[in-house]
Protein backbone atom coordinates (compact mmCIF):
# COMPACT_ATOMS: atom_id res chain seq x y z
CA UNK A 1 0.00 0.00 0.00
CA UNK A 2 3.10 2.38 1.00
CA UNK A 3 4.26 1.65 -2.43
CA UNK A 4 1.35 2.50 -4.03
CA UNK A 5 0.65 5.47 -2.49
CA UNK A 6 4.38 6.72 -3.05
CA UNK A 7 3.49 6.56 -7.18
CA UNK A 8 0.14 8.38 -7.01
CA UNK A 9 1.96 11.46 -4.80
CA UNK A 10 1.22 13.77 -2.17
CA UNK A 11 0.04 17.32 -2.43
CA UNK A 12 2.49 19.69 -2.07
CA UNK A 13 0.82 21.61 1.02
CA UNK A 14 0.40 18.48 3.06
CA UNK A 15 3.97 17.20 2.18
CA UNK A 16 5.78 20.37 3.15
CA UNK A 17 3.39 20.22 6.99
CA UNK A 18 3.65 16.42 6.98
CA UNK A 19 7.51 16.45 6.84
CA UNK A 20 7.51 19.47 9.00
CA UNK A 21 9.52 21.21 6.60
CA UNK A 22 6.56 23.79 7.26
CA UNK A 23 4.54 24.35 10.54
CA UNK A 24 0.94 24.86 9.14
CA UNK A 25 -0.61 23.98 5.93
CA UNK A 26 -2.45 27.36 5.24
CA UNK A 27 1.28 28.60 5.50
CA UNK A 28 2.36 25.98 3.15
CA UNK A 29 -0.46 27.41 0.60
CA UNK A 30 0.65 31.07 1.32
CA UNK A 31 4.29 30.35 0.17
CA UNK A 32 3.36 28.36 -2.49
CA UNK A 33 0.81 31.34 -3.67
CA UNK A 34 3.70 33.36 -2.84
CA UNK A 35 6.18 31.31 -5.94
CA UNK A 36 8.89 30.17 -3.00
CA UNK A 37 8.51 26.66 -3.59
CA UNK A 38 9.90 24.67 -6.45
CA UNK A 39 10.01 21.14 -7.55
CA UNK A 40 12.31 19.76 -9.73
CA UNK A 41 13.22 23.29 -10.90
CA UNK A 42 9.56 24.62 -11.34
CA UNK A 43 7.79 26.60 -9.26
CA UNK A 44 5.22 24.65 -8.01
CA UNK A 45 1.62 25.27 -6.49
CA UNK A 46 0.43 24.12 -3.23
CA UNK A 47 -1.57 21.18 -5.21
CA UNK A 48 1.00 19.74 -7.35
CA UNK A 49 1.90 16.51 -6.22
CA UNK A 50 5.39 15.67 -4.98
CA UNK A 51 6.75 11.45 -5.13
CA UNK A 52 9.63 10.40 -3.82
CA UNK A 53 12.90 11.46 -5.24
CA UNK A 54 11.89 14.60 -6.12
CA UNK A 55 13.88 17.67 -5.00
CA UNK A 56 12.29 20.51 -3.42
CA UNK A 57 13.74 24.17 -3.14
CA UNK A 58 11.82 26.59 -0.41
CA UNK A 59 13.29 30.22 -0.09
CA UNK A 60 10.98 31.63 2.29
CA UNK A 61 12.42 35.09 4.21
CA UNK A 62 15.96 34.08 5.38
CA UNK A 63 15.64 30.60 5.15
CA UNK A 64 16.87 28.64 2.56
CA UNK A 65 16.29 25.27 2.08
CA UNK A 66 16.93 21.89 -0.74
CA UNK A 67 15.89 19.08 -0.06
CA UNK A 68 14.89 15.24 -1.65
CA UNK A 69 11.98 13.72 -0.82
CA UNK A 70 13.15 10.29 0.78
CA UNK A 71 9.69 9.14 1.43
CA UNK A 72 6.25 10.17 2.10
CA UNK A 73 4.89 10.68 5.35
CA UNK A 74 1.37 9.62 6.51
CA UNK A 75 1.47 11.17 9.53
CA UNK A 76 2.94 14.75 11.08
CA UNK A 77 7.06 13.49 12.12
CA UNK A 78 10.20 14.94 11.71
CA UNK A 79 12.37 15.68 8.41
CA UNK A 80 14.57 13.52 9.65
CA UNK A 81 14.37 10.42 7.00
CA UNK A 82 11.95 11.93 5.14
CA UNK A 83 13.81 14.15 3.44
CA UNK A 84 17.99 14.32 2.69
CA UNK A 85 18.83 18.08 2.75
CA UNK A 86 21.20 18.99 -0.02
CA UNK A 87 23.92 21.59 -0.65
CA UNK A 88 22.42 25.05 -1.87
CA UNK A 89 23.21 25.86 -5.65
CA UNK A 90 26.12 27.35 -5.50
CA UNK A 91 27.76 26.23 -2.07
CA UNK A 92 30.84 23.88 -2.82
Amino acid sequence: MVAEEERQGQRLDLFLKLSRLIRRRSVAKEICMAGCVQVNGRTARAGSDVRVGDCLTIDIRDRFLHVRILRLPQRSEGPEGVVEILPSPGEP
